[in-house]
């Protein structure tokens, strides 16, 4: 495959990858937002708790999501292993979340309805970018057997041409 073949591979790989990751992050974020409001309307847990309770919520559905959905074709050897990371990078993305939600709260007073839900999200923004780069990263991992294999095809494919330009025309 030439270079621009593979780039191009790569890149529609790539757009595949953020697609499903927007899909099931997606569903996340109306998971986590609906059961946000959900506690906040039915209940007297202040807002920043009430948003922890919906993140969690949401991070496992999230797992689910991204490990038999989006990630489906990834290394499954190490669940543990997996599931420890997912969890770090989550609560990781869950501080960044509610730490937006909190500063607006408490530092602005910016707590009605609208704001609340405005913060919550853009929070969730802030904290998705990073949960993308540190998944892809660091917890769904490509196979490494799976990059070796598409080099080897990609060498394959080059070698019969480089095989042809070397051999002497006959007559």
């Amino acid at each position: 495959m030439s270079e621009p073949g593979a780039l191009r591979t790569r890149l529609d790989l790539l757009v595949r990858e953020v697609a499903k990751f927007g899909v099931v992050g997606g569903l996340g974020v109306l998971v986590n937002l609906g059961v946000f409001n959900l506690v906040r309307g039915t209940t007297d847990i202040p807002m920043v708790r009430a948003s922890l309770i919906a993140t969690v919520v949401a991070i496992v559905f999230n797992y689910v999501g991204f490990r038999y959905f989006t990630y489906r074709d990834r290394d499954k050897s190490g669940r543990t292993k997996e599931m420890s990371l997912f969890l770090l990078f989550s609560v990781v993305g869950m501080v960044i979340e509610n730490g937006v939600l909190y500063a607006a709260t408490y530092g602005f007073g910016w707590d009605g309805p609208l704001a609340s839900n405005f913060f919550k999200f853009f929070g969730i923004g802030i904290g998705t970018l990073f949960r993308f780069w540190s998944y892809r990263t660091w917890v769904f991992r490509a196979l490494p057997a799976k990059e070796a294999v598409q080099t080897a095809e990609s060498f394959l494919e080059q070698a019969p041409r480089q095989v042809a330009r070397r051999q002497p025309d006959r007559v």
